[in-house]
């Protein structure tokens, strides 16, 4: 049992969560925006740094860059945490990840809506349940072609594929995570109840 009052396991889990927010932080959409010449994507559609955000500049290469780097972020937290650290090390430092990526103390903490990073952190924790969640977000855009729903319903179901594979405690970093994404997607859900949330590629002030 992890005894949470160890000094020495007190410091691992701050370096961890450290290392995952410093990662996490990294503005991805912001750079491939500027360097796409389309601008400071905050002045741009939702203003969110994320990959859908940076679709509706038209640039769409810079937002398949953005999803990539924004999960890849996510993913090296866990990997480097895990293999530096120590194994139980890679929950706290996906934990990081996702709260960089939410609050980047850079960007005066409004970040991402942390999609693509808790993808990532899926992935690298245990790479079955990643793909599920991954397939269950594609099949649900090819659908519904709705970004947003397509995440919430991803990641709603994420904590029971990790139960699924036995992967409790995965699990539990799931459930977290997902109520903090959800919380992002609250003016999403908003819209999805009035059937106002625009479709995927659509250039909307939303």
């Amino acid at each position: 049992m992890i005894m949470l009052n160890q000094p020495p396991l007190l410091s691992l889990i701050t370096v961890a969560l450290l290392l995952g927010y410093l990662l996490g932080t990294i503005p991805f959409g912001l750079f491939f925006t500027w360097i796409s010449g389309a601008g400071d994507v905050r002045k741009i559609g939702s203003g969110n740094i994320g990959a859908t955000n940076v679709l509706r500049t038209g640039k769409k290469w810079a937002a398949a860059a953005t999803l990539l780097c924004d999960g890849a972020k996510g993913a090296a937290a866990v990997l480097l945490a895990r293999h530096v650290l120590a194994p139980e090390a890679d929950i706290f430092a996906g934990l990081g990840a996702v709260l960089g990526h939410l609050f980047p103390v850079w960007l005066r903490f409004k970040g991402g809506k942390g999609v693509a990073t808790f993808l990532g952190v899926c992935l690298a924790l245990y790479w079955p349940v990643g793909l599920a969640v991954a397939a269950t977000w594609l099949g649900a855009a090819l659908i519904w072609r709705i970004s947003s729903l397509s995440a919430l319903i991803a990641i709603a179901l994420s904590s029971a594929y990790f139960l699924l594979f036995h992967q409790e405690s995965y699990a539990a970093l799931a459930l977290v995570l997902s109520a903090l994404i959800y919380f992002m997607h609250r003016d999403n859900i908003r819209r999805l109840l009035r059937g106002e949330e625009p479709r995927i590629g659509a250039k909307s002030n939303a």
